[in-house]
């Protein structure tokens, strides 16, 4: 046989191997986009179907007799932090977006009514909103302004909270469901109201505390300085309120910032902006003093690192200034200001001699030793985490890789681009259309397991340990607003 009848063979086996590559991929890949949307509609009516006053929980069991958000919860609740209420009403304007089905848009108006209704005076949410005719009026709400004397004002609760995004979250998707259906007064209300509530709620010095009464501040009780290592500090948890502390703990005041910041850029006030460059001067102010130029989680009016809950003694932090680092970066971003990126070298000089193995930082870092630390139930500072209870051993995170080089990679391409070209680059690009059918097989994959009632359902125990929360088949937010995405994608770039 003479080469080129070889050649000719092999030139034949591979056109024979594409094509059936080919012939598998159209297999698998069989969505289309008529399908996508029958899915997203029908998984849409299930989950409104089950929502209360038009928002949601964390978790429902398979036949709606338990439900969740971060504990227990009742058919007339909803939860405020994400993935709960307003998680869902992003993932319904990001339906809407894509497929311009005003069923989406319907359902995110339930979610920002529900969210309206449940608003506090102090221009926040708690976690959770309870709609039970009995329980509903147990909290002094925004649109009970004014109606109310002050004896009963004072025996409601009042309490907004910015801990775990929670009313940032609210807010969030708040400003984005006006933006898309402007003329919804009672929506544009609560937006308006939350906003210069959020400012109110932040202290002299920029910080926002994790909890806000509503209550007006004396500012002479909050200086503005700099952050310092108290002298001495109680080794054993004090009992202390640290409700108003100065708190980064789970990122909160850079979210605070990412919601002021958004709402600059969708109305243009001053005051937004303001806000967070006040909140960014913050940030400034609280790095720690060498041998540790990072931030702690929380400090007390004279910025010293002060203990929160019994197992979170004042520490340095490895995890949550990280968050500062990136909101610093982003009012950089923002403003051009050079002052925010001052702080970040020593800090990540810290992250690079302060590694407790390659990629792992500690949570906790002792005030001047450097040296890991934990906290128990039990109030007290341990410097191994062996010697801790099982519970807060696996209930709690001591150490992680905290995104520390992704945030060292982010400010090392800002500085090394130079603020226009970086910007240049972070511009979102037009989604180029893949034809009617899908390359990506997740999409077959959320279509088929979508049951004839509507439902993604997670099988698989589910354990958590307050009492009657055991879950073996259920529905989760978190698996609805994933799938949601994806088609939502996949409707998206096959137009």
């Amino acid at each position: 046989m003479d080469g080129r009848r070889l050649l000719m063979i092999d030139a034949m086996k591979h056109l024979v191997a594409l094509l059936a590559l080919c012939l598998a991929t159209r297999e698998l890949s069989a969505a289309t986009v008529k399908d996508a949307e029958a899915a997203m509609a029908k998984a849409t009516a299930f989950m409104q179907s089950i929502a209360a006053e038009g928002g949601y929980l964390w978790k429902y069991s398979e036949d709606l007799k338990t439900r969740a958000g971060e504990g227990k919860a009742t058919e007339t609740q909803i939860w405020i932090q994400p993935p709960g209420t307003p998680s869902m009403g992003m993932v319904f304007l990001r339906a809407h977006e894509a497929t311009k089905d005003k069923l989406y848009l319907n359902a995110a108006r339930g979610v920002a009514h529900a969210l309206a209704r449940g608003q506090l005076e102090s221009g926040g949410w708690e976690y959770s909103v309870d709609f039970d005719p009995k329980k509903f009026p147990l909290c002094y709400r925004r649109t009970g302004k004014g109606k109310l004397t002050p004896a009963e004002a004072a025996k409601r609760r009042n309490i907004t909270t910015f801990d775990d995004d929670n009313t940032q979250s609210a807010l969030r998707f708040l400003m984005a469901y006006v933006a898309a259906q402007n003329n919804d007064t009672e929506a544009r209300a609560a937006v308006e109201y939350g906003l210069a509530k959020m400012i109110e709620a932040q202290y002299p010095n920029g910080a926002w505390p994790q909890r806000y009464d509503g209550k007006p501040r004396n500012p002479s009780d909050f200086p503005v300085k700099r952050a310092e290592y108290p002298k001495d500090y109680p080794r054993i948890y004090p009992k202390i309120n640290y409700a108003g502390h100065y708190t980064f703990n789970d990122n909160t005041i850079h979210d605070c910032i990412g919601v002021m910041l958004d709402a600059y850029h969708r109305y243009g006030k001053a005051e937004h902006l303001a806000s967070a460059k006040k909140a960014g001067d913050f940030m400034i102010l609280a790095q720690m003093p060498e041998p540790q130029p990072v931030w702690a989680q929380q400090y007390n009016a004279n910025m010293e690192p002060a203990w929160a809950r019994a197992f979170e003694p004042p520490a340095i932090t490895g995890n949550e200034s990280v968050g500062v680092i990136r909101g610093l970066i982003e009012l950089y971003l923002e403003t051009g200001d050079e002052k925010y990126l001052k702080p970040i070298p020593p800090a990540l000089a810290w992250y690079k001699r302060s590694a407790i193995a390659p990629n792992t930082w500690a949570r906790y870092y002792e005030l001047q030793t450097n040296k890991p630390i934990y906290g128990d139930r039990d109030g007290k500072i341990y410097y191994r985490v062996e010697d801790i209870s099982e519970e807060r051993q696996h209930g709690y995170s001591w150490k992680g890789t905290y995104s520390v080089e992704a945030a060292r990679s982010l400010y090392e391409r800002v500085t090394s681009q130079g603020r226009e070209a970086f910007l240049k680059s972070r511009e979102p690009k037009k989604r180029k259309s893949s034809g009617r059918r899908s390359t990506d097989p997740r999409v077959d994959k959320i279509i088929a397991a979508l049951d004839a009632q509507g439902r993604w359902l997670t099988e698989g125990k589910f354990e958590k340990k307050v009492k009657g929360l055991e879950f073996d088949t259920r529905i989760e937010t978190t698996v609805f607003i994933a799938n949601m995405r994806t088609l939502s994608d996949y409707v998206e770039a096959c137009r």
